[in-house]
């Protein structure tokens, strides 16, 4: 039996209402009428109380799978977040749906982090972000103490484990502040955890421990049949540079994530030099700096973000047309949830790494400073014994490794000095305002021996970091199918032999690139004739469904199936349609529009060819009869079912009108990301469906009572001037 609340009052369900009111709920809150994939058996699970760990693939929706039960749930749920950006856009999003959230970070001044807290003991809030590095205050874990904490919900919850490709040491502190707080129900959430990951997580907070019930795990699939994989071999940073460029041309908007700050600062002057306008993200900056550029990026003003792993968390821009690695990343997970960020709406994208051996150096690198060996430990204890002994230090990292003969990493020397406190060695104070800590021993000092420092583990640490940046040059290397790859790495069992988006499998479709045979020329006359026919409305999405004559609601409604082209490819099936059409992208007979959601339109090349003026050699994808079984063609027709809810022949002219309102909306809210106003989705909704009452607005895809409340009358009124 299930306890919901509604409007903040409990209500008794019986069960079979259950699943009725969560997604009257969804609809009310957040104005969604469907769940997406996994989210539905997260949020039931954590509704009975149980513990979860959830992996879901970047866009999958794990926020809602925590925020949806802190409106349900009695007392306030905290969500333990990494970047305070992400934290922001997080709270501004809930408040403007008329959800009482806020966040607790280093940026609040003293006093307002005060009146937050007492604020939360007053129960004014449902949910609270608070950044990992607070629960280092035992006096701020007392503060919470007295509340009433439903659920403690931990994001990136990957950032907990040292077997994890972003290991956080802050977060280590989580589990006894769990304990502190009298072991609350725990969600933790992440991207991207190989079995051996999940599995520590587990360990790390003690879920299904003390009498608990075993914590549910639940993991969504990581396919993205929508991205395609490849590695370009780039024998220097001319060939890197020349290689970005034709990227942006192309594609438009993407990230190109770069492994050190320096090479960020080297590609962002090279774009600029070159007259290709572009942002600039890394760990270096101030956080001013840091917040302008992402709000550039979000924003749209900036199509283009160069940028280290430091940027990403958060980052849900729907549009992304491709993620470019300009060096190799350490590991394979953090590979796939930087380039996941790639074509969260379900149309193609492209995700590339930009391979050279010689940067391998520079992960390996990391590994060291990340890895330090007992020697250098011993180093940094001798020397902080001589540098402490007249008292605390305000000093530097750099300095104080100059004084450490036996490391040549700066980087090494930081963590070690991490581990030193951890054992009790020294203590370290971070001042406000500043870059460095205020250094002291620790009484009785130790030796390292007496130290808790299991060097056992930190050796496997380090062997296990080596053997994921191996396993990622295999990746680099791999001859076959890019997509198997990385599934199989995360354990999932649904991966195929091959796939039609990745670089390696593309390459053996016909071998080559070859002239068409008779049969596949008209095969790719009647692709190109219903594009032609279409006139740049719709997406792959949709001409792939009205090729393969799909009776979906949305193609009915739009007449698609009166077209003299629909079904033309009927005994195709629709993942073989939607690969021809993406060959036909690449080899320039079809270009991509713009927007959140791109059109397909003809070329003047598509057009010769259409009417046999032209023949061009292509690479043909594998056929697949409509009639086949198996894992790619569900995939792909899930995938053209969700992309009938999200496309349709919208009013462009309207869609304009209504961005320019929304960036002057977000400007005057204090310089909002302007989807927290409405989506891309929810625009080209309201200037295709134009409605004129509200009633006829809370029909719209993405726009609930919330919103409604808060921007439907702006928004009707500009649909009627325009009308």
């Amino acid at each position: 039996m299930l306890w919901l609340v509604f409007r903040w009052e409990r209500v008794r369900l019986v069960p079979m209402a259950v699943s009725d009111e969560l997604h009257e709920r969804l609809h009310q809150h957040f104005g969604f009428r469907e769940f997406l994939e996994g989210q539905e058996p997260v949020i039931s699970a954590l509704l009975e109380g149980r513990d979860a760990l959830v992996i879901m693939p970047t866009g999958g929706g794990k926020s809602l799978c925590y925020q949806f039960p802190a409106l349900i749930l009695e007392g306030i749920t905290l969500v333990v977040s990494p970047l305070i950006a992400l934290m922001k856009d997080q709270v501004d999003a809930l408040v403007g749906k008329k959800i009482p959230a806020a966040c607790i970070n280093s940026s609040l001044a003293p006093s307002e982090m005060s009146q937050r807290i007492q604020g939360m003991q007053r129960g004014e809030y449902r949910l609270v972000y608070v950044a990992p590095e607070r629960f280092k205050s035992e006096r701020f874990v007392q503060a919470l103490a007295p509340l009433s904490i439903a659920l403690f919900a931990i994001d990136e919850a990957h950032c907990i484990s040292q077997w994890g490709h972003d290991f956080r040491p802050d977060y280590l502190r989580l589990r006894h502040a769990l304990r502190s707080l009298g072991q609350p129900q725990v969600a933790a959430l992440t991207a991207t955890a190989t079995p051996e990951v999940r599995q520590d997580i587990i360990e790390q907070l003690d879920l299904g421990k003390a009498g608990r019930e075993p914590p549910r795990v639940f993991v969504s699939g990581f396919a993205r049949p929508n991205l395609t994989l490849a590695v370009t071999q780039a024998k220097n940073q001319a060939a890197k540079l020349a290689r970005i460029l034709e990227f942006i041309r192309q594609l438009k908007t993407g990230i190109i994530y770069c492994a050190t700050r320096k090479n960020v600062e080297r590609v962002t002057a090279s774009l600029a030099q070159a007259g290709v306008p572009a942002t600039a993200y890394h760990a270096g900056l101030t956080d001013q700096q840091r917040a302008r550029a992402q709000e550039k990026f979000m924003s749209g003003d900036c199509p283009v973000a160069i940028a280290t792993n430091a940027f990403g968390m958060g980052v849900d821009r729907a549009d992304l047309r491709f993620v470019l690695h300009h060096d190799i990343p350490g590991s394979v997970e953090a590979y796939y949830q930087e380039a996941g960020r790639a074509g969260r709406d379900g149309e193609p994208a492209r995700c590339e790494l930009l391979f050279n051996y010689a940067d391998v150096q520079t992960q390996e690198f990391f590994i060291e400073g990340a890895n330090p060996t007992r020697e250098i430990i011993e180093g940094l204890r001798l020397a902080l014994l001589s540098l402490c002994r007249h008292g605390p230090v305000e000093i530097p990292i750099s300095e104080i490794a100059e004084q450490v003969p036996e490391a040549n990493n700066e980087m090494a020397v930081g963590t070690a000095l991490y581990l030193l406190e951890r054992a009790g060695f020294i203590q370290r104070d971070y001042r406000s305002g500043s870059r460095t800590y205020t250094t002291r021993l620790a009484e009785p000092v130790k030796e390292l021996d007496a130290l808790q420092i299991d060097f056992e583990r930190l050796n496997a640490k380090r062997e296990r970091d080596v053997a994921k940046l191996r396993r990622m040059i295999q990746y680099a290397d791999n001859t076959g199918c890019r997509h198997q790859f990385i599934l199989r790495y995360f354990g999932d069992e649904d991966a195929g032999e091959r796939c039609a988006t990745c670089d390696t499998c593309l390459s053996r479709t016909g071998s080559a690139s070859r002239l068409p045979t008779e049969e596949e020329i008209v095969i790719i006359q009647k692709a190109l004739s219903c594009v032609a026919r279409v006139n740049g409305r719709f997406g792959r999405g949709r001409i792939t469904q009205t090729l393969v004559g799909s009776r979906s609601k949305d193609v009915l409604d739009a007449g698609l199936d009166r077209l003299s082209t629909y079904g033309l490819l009927s005994d195709f099936s629709p993942d073989y349609v939607w690969s021809l059409l993406d060959t036909l992208v690449q080899a320039g007979c079809l270009q991509v529009g713009g927007g959140e959601y791109p059109t397909l339109s003809l070329t003047d090349l598509g057009g010769d060819v259409m009417r046999r003026k032209k023949t061009i050699s292509l690479v043909m994808p594998e056929v697949e009869s409509s009639h086949s079984t198996g894992g790619a063609k569900s995939r792909a027709t899930r995938r053209g079912d969700a992309d009938s809810h999200d496309e349709g022949d919208y009013d462009v002219n309207l869609f304009d009108a209504l961005r320019e309102w929304r960036r002057e909306k977000a400007a005057g809210l204090g310089n909002l990301p302007a989807y927290l106003i409405y989506t891309d989705r929810a625009l080209e909704g309201l200037s295709r469906r134009k409605p004129r009452t509200e009633p006829e607005l809370l029909e719209v895809r993405g726009i609930g009572p919330a919103k409604a409340r808060r921007f439907g009358a702006e928004t009707l009124e500009i649909i009627r001037q325009y009308l």
